[in-house]
């Protein structure tokens, strides 16, 4: 299943140079071909995969993250390469697998704080605040698994816009959430288009609504 067209939008800042660089994506699990990217330049800004059920929008984000590692590939974020520095590589960016389980018996705030003491750019002002525009000050204290998903969910996105990571790939970020989180989410995001140093890839069925896009990446329906 081969990476059906690539269309390259205006970018936020010509001048700027891209924030990541791929080569070779190419995954074939059990012989069935999901993703075929011979190159890739991720541009500052937002960036959008797009594509239908199962043609590789979380397959391509776990790739960039560096989280689903694949023969013959490269992937570099300024001088930093995943073949040759993995730890650092990862430290560059944020990556969440929204299904995940694996932190269920931590409290939210547990779960942040781990997550800020990871990365060195941490906006603890804007956790804050996120914490209070997302409706989930009263559910930090809590273990994750007794939240909802959507609140749940709602836990990755704040860690999401809080990190301050060169490179920020989120996964359907608006599935299972409130219109309002969306609404600041969406916000967020608008505002993040104008990032020259900083790179947020978006993977979801629809373009996210008002965002102007450095790049789109059509996988395919």
């Amino acid at each position: 299943m081969p990476l059906a067209s690539t269309a390259i939008l205006s970018p936020t800042s010509p001048a700027s140079a891209p924030i990541l660089h791929a080569r070779a994506l190419r995954w074939a699990p059990a012989g069935t071909p999901v993703l075929d990217v011979p190159a890739l330049q991720i541009p500052p800004g937002v960036s959008w995969v797009g594509g239908g059920e199962g043609r590789g929008k979380s397959s391509l984000l776990r790739c960039l993250a560096g989280d689903l590692l694949l023969p013959g590939s490269h992937l570099q974020i300024g001088n930093t390469v995943l073949a040759t520095a993995p730890a650092a590589y990862r430290a560059h960016v944020f990556w969440m697998d929204p299904r995940t389980s694996a932190h269920d018996q931590v409290r939210g705030v547990d779960f942040l704080a781990r997550t800020a003491a990871r990365y060195p750019h941490w906006d603890a002002t804007l956790q804050a605040d996120l914490a209070e525009a997302l409706d989930l000050t009263p559910h930090l204290e809590k273990p994750l698994y007794m939240l909802s998903t959507g609140s749940k969910r709602k836990v990755w996105l704040l860690a999401a816009l809080a990190s301050g990571a060169a490179l920020t790939l989120l996964d359907e970020p608006f599935a299972a959430v409130d219109k309002t989180s969306i609404r600041c989410v969406l916000d967020y995001l608008q505002e993040a288009a104008t990032h020259t140093t900083r790179a947020w890839v978006v993977a979801d069925y629809e373009a996210p609504a008002g965002v102007p896009l450095a790049l789109a990446i059509d996988l395919g329906d």
